[in-house]
This record gives structure tokens, sequence and C-alpha cells, in this order.
């Protein structure tokens, strides 16, 4: 028997397991509500004696304007820094004495912080992550340091990586309106003239109990969790929120193109973008249907799902067009997002070869969805991804505080397989051909060239 036919039989047998598995997430879950409004949402998992906690804010990227991209994340570099209580770095230092790991993460519509270690440090989580919610030290002299660190950062993960600069670009041009045009690290004329001050009142307009929920995942007892929140988080008073004014994405009249060069390149890359819902634009109401963004997601595994997708055993594999292709979304985006496609061409392979290629491919999809048997094993992969996912706690924590701060039911994640299982080709095929246009559609070059 072969290894792929070995591990069909095998997800064919783990398939029957995965709405039981629902139903225990769900009887394992429970939510709370603070006085202060701090949502707090523990899973137990006694597999074994350890646990994550989360913490999520509701901000990140897309809340920002311009001359002030990136402050977000600059926010987050100093939340390790000082607070009322602790020196500069000790909040780490207190962790990895511990044996836990910590860390951080911004978006671009939540920020996220960390603490993974052992359940009987839970309490520990929520007294470090409740005095840098409310007591945080922002001082000109750590400012000054660390803001040079973030555009050190900036310029190794973007400015000095073609492909990175290739994909700013891209959103930048695809984006009109929405504030997913801006980079989450910022722009570096923002970053510069950026000051301690501006990171001052974002922490007060943003890191407050009614704009957070607490995730924690693990061997714990929920009463205990919530009496443990209640007293190291709920002391922290309330404060008004007032959301960025909306900034909706105008419609788009054409296939929007942009090309350069860069001498730090040294194969040419291309990226394609078509502009498509998420699952908060479908709860919107509206046009959009739920049913459309899962769609879009089996579309995703149709062309690039594993090696068998129809992308890689076409233009990698058969008519060697590409030497690497990938395609996907984000379908839980805060707002309409895109659908992208990345491509390097084979020497001797054009940029504008390889997108017509993909584009051929796309087509072809239009004409022909995806077999019952490409749906099948579409199918078959997508459950037993979500089963092999159920073995990590911070993977179960981040779904549900994702889930949370862009406004969706944290509890989608438990019907995600049944909503997958219910897609049909023909869904498929009429996504692609609402969404696959040329008016949703940019397209950036990127193309090696020689410095003088």
């Amino acid at each position: 028997m072969s290894r792929s036919s070995l591990l069909a039989c095998c997800l064919a047998l783990l398939t029957p397991l995965v709405p039981l598995a629902h139903a225990a997430d769900a009887d394992r879950t429970h939510e709370y509500t603070l006085d202060n409004g701090l949502a707090l949402i523990v899973q137990e998992d006694h597999r074994a004696p350890t646990a994550v906690v989360q913490i999520w804010y509701r901000v990140g990227g897309a809340y920002e304007h311009d001359g002030i991209t990136g402050v977000s994340h600059a926010l987050e570099h100093m939340m390790f820094k000082e607070t009322e209580s602790l020196a500069t770095g000790e909040f780490s230092k207190i962790v990895a004495a511990r044996g836990g790991r910590e860390n951080a993460f911004t978006g671009t519509d939540y920020t996220a912080y960390f603490q993974q270690w052992s359940a009987d440090n839970v309490e520990e989580s929520f007294r470090l992550e409740a005095e840098r919610m409310h007591r945080l030290v922002i001082s000109d002299e750590e400012f000054d340091k660390e803001i040079n660190v973030v555009l050190e950062e900036r310029r190794l993960r973007t400015d000095d990586n073609p492909q990175a600069l290739a994909m700013e670009a891209a959103q930048a041009v695809a984006y009109q309106t929405s504030p997913y045009r801006q980079p989450i690290i910022g722009w570096e004329a923002d970053i510069e003239q950026m000051t301690a001050a501006d990171l001052r009142a974002w922490y007060r307009r943003w890191y407050v109990p009614n704009n957070a929920t607490v995730v924690v995942v693990g061997d714990v007892d929920p009463e205990a969790v919530l009496a443990l929140a209640r007293k190291h988080f709920g002391p922290i008073p309330a404060r008004d929120i007032v959301p960025p004014k909306a900034r909706p994405e105008v419609p788009q009249r054409g296939t929007k193109r942009v090309e350069f060069g860069s001498d730090k390149a040294r194969i040419p890359f291309m990226v394609m973008g078509f502009k498509v819902p998420v699952l908060t634009t479908a709860r919107a109401g509206g046009e959009v249907e739920e049913w459309e963004i899962y769609a879009l997601d089996v579309l995703a595994e149709t062309l690039d799902g594993d090696a068998s997708a129809r992308l890689p055993r076409s233009l990698v594999r058969g008519r060697e067009l590409a030497s690497h292709i990938d395609a996907g979304f984000s379908a839980t985006s805060m707002l309409p997002t895109l659908f992208y496609f990345s491509a390097v061409p084979r020497e001797g392979v054009s940029l504008a070869e390889l997108e017509q290629a993909i584009l051929a491919e796309i087509d072809a999809l239009k004409q022909e969805p995806p077999s019952s048997e490409e749906l099948a094993r579409i199918k078959t992969q997508v459950v037993a991804e979500t089963v092999f996912e159920r073995d990590s706690m911070q993977h179960q924590a981040t779904i549900i505080g994702s889930l949370e701060s862009v406004g969706l039911d944290w509890r989608l994640k438990d019907d995600y397989v049944d909503k997958i299982r219910a897609v049909t080709r023909e869904q498929v095929r009429q996504v692609a051909m609402k969404y696959f246009t040329p008016d949703t559609l940019t397209v950036a070059y990127l193309e090696p060239e020689v410095a003088p």
C-alpha cells in the first residue's frame, strides 16, 4: 500500500470522530465577562499539566491612519519594557526562570501576547499581564532605543527583502481606501517620526479591559481561572472606546499593475491578488452569503492545498513554468481581503508567461470545478488537519482569540469541518466566476536589475 493510500485510510477512520471532538470542545470551553468588560474564555485540556495564556487587544495595523502607521507594532515592543513595578526586561526574565516561553505578535486586526508554561503559573500570567495592561511606563529614553530596533526590523524583513517589498507594493496598490493598504510594521517615514507620546496616547486609548480578550487553554479549572481573573484584572477600570471611522474600499474599475526592479533581487517574482470577502462580510448581510467563504477556502485547497493540487501539479511539475507557487487567503480577517497568488518562474520563463498560465488555470477551474475525487481528497485533508491541530493548545487558543478579536464567535471553529463538507463543486465554480475577475485583480512584477 502506498504512503498516500495509507494516509487516506487513516483519515477515513478519523473522520467520524470529528463531530464528537466538536461537541467535546464546546463542552470544555467556558466563556465569562468581568464587570469591567474584559472577556475571558477558558478551554479545558487535561492531557498535560501545562497551559497557554493569551491576551488579545482589539487594535492593530488597520486601526491606524497616515502618519502613525506602525504604532501598534511599536507599542508591542514597549510592552516588554518597564512598568511601575517591573524593571525593563524583568517580565521576560520571570517567565524564563519558571521554564516558560512568551512572545507577542501584531496583525492588521489585533495585537496578542502569550505565555506557555506549567498550569500552576496561570496566576503569574494574569499578574504580569494585568500589570502591563494599566501600569506600563513608556519613557522617552527607552523609546528612543527601541524605535531603532523597529527600524532595523523593517530594513531586515522588508526593505532588504525584495519579495517582501513586492508583497507590500501589491497590497498598497490593490487597496485604495481600505486601511489594509498600510504595512503592519509601518512606513519608514512614519516610524522615524514616531514619538513616545504617540505610543502613550495609543496605549491609553486601546489597552483597557473592555477592549481585551483573555484566552486560557490547558490543565485548568475554569472557575478557579475566573476567580484569578477577577483578582488581577477585575480592579482595572474600563474606559470609553471610540472606534476608528470606517474606511471601506471603493469599487475597483480594472486590473491594477505595478512593476519595479531591485538590485537586491536574484530571481524574478510575481504577486497576484483578487479582492474577496471574508466571514465578517458575510455575517454583516448584503450580497455575500456565508457558504461563499467556505467555497473560497475549498477553492484555495483545489489550487494549492498540497503537492497534488492543480497549480503545483500543472505549473511546477507538469509544464515546468514555475519553480515555486503559493495561493490562499485568510477567511477570518476583519475586512475584505486579497486572495493571493505568489510565484517564481523557472529560468527562461517570463513573468508575463507565468501570469497567463495562472489565469488559464483559474479559467479552467471556472469551466471544470473540482471533480468528486478532488473534492473528497480536499475535504479529507481539511478534516485531518483540523483533527491534528487540536493537539496544540497554542493553536486552539489562537483560533479562539483571533475569531473573537475580529468580531466573530469563537464557536465558528467547531462548525468549520461541517461547513467545508457542505461545499459543492458548483459552489466552487460560482465563487471563482464571481470573484476572480479582471476588475478585482492587482498584479505586481519584481525583476532583478544590475546595480550600477
